[in-house]
């Protein structure tokens, strides 16, 4: 036996209330009496209706997607970012869509054609776009429906929601400091990133408010991943007058450094202790555990995907300058840091 579709006339009648308002409780609920969408939402459920949410979009003329650009998709730091992302989105008809904008098919053309096309939104974490791609997105009027997460492109007026990462790099800094240490180097990330910047400005500002010594080879360029930790390990090691600490710019610099001095025969944190940034996931399960700078990943994505959905829903307008909201960051102390060698 074939079952009867459920239409929304069927709807209609079980509420005893006309097909435009059964869409009004769907699209605009706040737009009606509590009585009128409860009794609309009691018919849905005892008739079993279901929104065709693909003929929902195409009269309202909108994609009902919004779509995730993600750099290096396969870095564990954007996890928890994501889940914070995708849980606001899943209490609404949005689909999520991820895309990497560093993998070998994201051409700027086809990422800015596919964006205007497919989604309503956008939520970038990569704020190593080239000025190329956010011309595009401009000029095709993309950008009233974009912000930043995480990273931000410098000097573009897009909302972003971030970490305060320049008083992430004063905490590690002090925190070394209350330990005893006067001889701290810093690793960076990549010299093209804002976070490298922001983190690297903090820990300069931190190291001259405290009159630590500072030296150039201190500064060790990186570019956040594994290898770059090793690399600097290694500079280190052959270094005349070697720190007695080091603050990485990420937690994947610190692992890279962390087993390189091991295998040199230096231990962390009898020898070198070792500060990372961001708390992924296995800082609290490395040998030693490490001590880090916590940021808040869902609760950040969280926050910009709500900020996207009111902009799309017309309760947040586009605003003259780039709106910026700062989520707090903590120091997670565990066993990579001690008091300096006597």
């Amino acid at each position: 036996m074939v079952q009867k579709t459920v239409r929304i006339q069927d709807v209609a009648q079980a509420a005893r209330v006309s097909t435009a308002t059964v869409s009004r409780a769907l699209s605009t609920p706040e737009k009606l009496s509590e009585e009128t969408r409860k009794a609309v939402f009691e018919a849905i459920r005892a008739t079993g209706y279901r929104v065709n949410h693909a003929a929902r979009n195409l009269r309202m003329q909108r994609a009902g997607a919004v779509l995730i650009l993600v750099p290096y998709l396969s870095n564990p730091f954007f996890s928890q970012i994501l889940a914070g992302i995708s849980g606001v989105f899943m209490e609404t008809d949005y689909s999520v869509l991820i895309a990497d904008t560093r993998g070998p098919a994201a051409a700027n053309r086809r990422l800015v054609d596919y964006s205007l096309a497919r989604v309503d939104g956008i939520i970038s974490l990569d704020g190593g776009l080239t000025p190329a791609t956010m011309e595009e997105f401009a000029a095709q009027g993309a950008t009233d429906r974009m912000i930043f997460a995480c990273e931000w492109v410098q000097d573009t007026p897009l909302p972003s929601v971030r970490s305060d990462n320049v008083q992430g790099a004063r905490l590690a800094v002090r925190h070394l400091h209350d330990l005893g240490h006067r001889q701290i180097a810093h690793v960076t990330g990549p010299e093209d990133n804002v976070l490298t910047h922001a983190r690297r400005q903090g820990m300069l500002e931190e190291r001259a408010r405290l009159d630590l010594p500072a030296r150039d080879d201190w500064i060790i360029r990186g570019d956040f991943s594994l290898e770059s930790g090793r690399e600097a390990a290694r500079r280190i090691i052959e270094m005349r007058h070697r720190p007695t600490a080091v603050f990485c710019a990420s937690d994947q610099v610190a692992f890279g450094l962390i087993s390189t001095l091991n295998a040199a025969g230096l231990r962390v944190p009898q020898d070198l202790s070792v500060v990372g940034f961001d708390d992924i996931e296995l800082s609290e399960y490395y040998v030693p555990a490490l001590t880090t700078i916590r940021q808040f990943r869902r609760q950040l994505g969280a926050r910009a995907a709500q900020l996207l959905l009111d902009r799309l829903g017309g309760q947040a307008p586009a605003p003259a300058g780039g709106q910026v909201l700062t989520v707090d960051v903590e120091l997670v102390v565990r066993d990579s840091t001690a008091a300096p060698p006597a």
